[in-house]
């Protein structure tokens, strides 16, 4: 388990949401709710349907979810946003009905997980005692089988740690816990397989606290095809533009904190000059 520093945060009464994005996930979406509804603090199950073509939607609601639809695929960032907002509108609604609580907890769950999303009660616990803003999960059989040597995970890695100072062992796991504030400090979220990434950088520069946690879940292995390796490249092309979206944003701040700056100072120069343009151009 590694931790990185941040400011605190009360632990509240808050129960927990978890957010699943599935496509084509009919063979797993069934035990894979009724497994998250067994995990602490859990009292609501969202499904945001990323534009299947089977019977993920139909098979989650029978399984107890509340499932939010995209007619499209739309990728896992915008489906993580939609079922967090989703959450957001039941809370709303909630209130309305006299029930007033604290905002839920967010845990992310990915679709193929199956049983073994019972399993995930370590990532909710440090969120719900309040010891941690944002949990990441450890999955131990794949730290034995690719001892963080694939060339995505190792793009991620170190763009995260070169941005924070903090190398996390699995930046893209999806699996995690997280407080509303966190979740809100982070937004926008990366689009597509860059989430995860941008997500821990984010919150790490907001200043929250940061944690993984080993847990034994599994999903399906990705495998070696050419499917496989296709899935690989888009990753690799959704976590670089999301680092380099991170890495560009100070610069950008930078200059036009000094363009308002130059602005502000010398505003009357900047007028005369471009009235002037604007005269010559008249006489033209």
């Amino acid at each position: 388990m590694s931790v990185v520093r941040g400011r605190p945060e009360e632990p509240t009464d808050a129960a927990v949401a978890v957010v699943i994005a599935a496509k084509n996930e009919d063979d797993r979406i069934g035990a894979t709710i009724v497994a998250a509804h067994t995990l602490p603090g859990v009292d609501l199950v969202v499904v945001v349907d990323d534009g299947s073509t089977d019977r993920t939607a139909d098979l989650a609601l029978e399984a107890g979810a509340r499932v939010l639809r995209h007619g499209r695929n739309r990728g896992k960032g915008a489906a993580m946003e939609t079922g967090a907002e989703g959450v957001r509108l039941m809370e709303e609604r909630e209130a309305a009905e006299g029930a007033i609580r604290a905002p839920r907890h967010l845990l992310f769950l990915d679709a193929d997980l199956g049983e073994t999303a019972k399993d995930a009660a370590p990532l909710v616990e440090p969120v719900l005692a309040g010891t941690s803003d944002m949990t990441i999960a450890l999955f131990p059989a794949t730290r034995l089988r690719l001892g963080g040597h694939g060339f995505v995970v190792r793009l991620a890695r170190e763009g995260v740690r070169r941005s924070t100072g903090w190398e996390p062992e699995q930046p893209l796991n999806g699996q995690r816990c997280m407080s509303r504030a966190a979740f809100e400090a982070a937004r926008p979220l990366a689009p597509g397989f860059g989430v995860e990434t941008g997500l821990t950088i984010d919150v790490l520069h907001a200043g929250f606290r940061v944690m993984e946690v080993e847990v034994p879940l599994e999903h399906r292995a990705t495998g070696t095809d050419l499917r496989a390796q296709l899935h690989r490249a888009h990753q690799f092309v959704d976590v670089a533009r999301a680092l380099t979206a991170r890495e560009l944003r100070p610069t950008l701040r930078r200059t036009w904190q000094g363009v308002t700056a130059r602005s502000s100072g010398g505003g009357r120069e900047h007028i005369r000059k471009t009235g002037h343009i604007t005269r010559k151009n008249r006489q033209e």
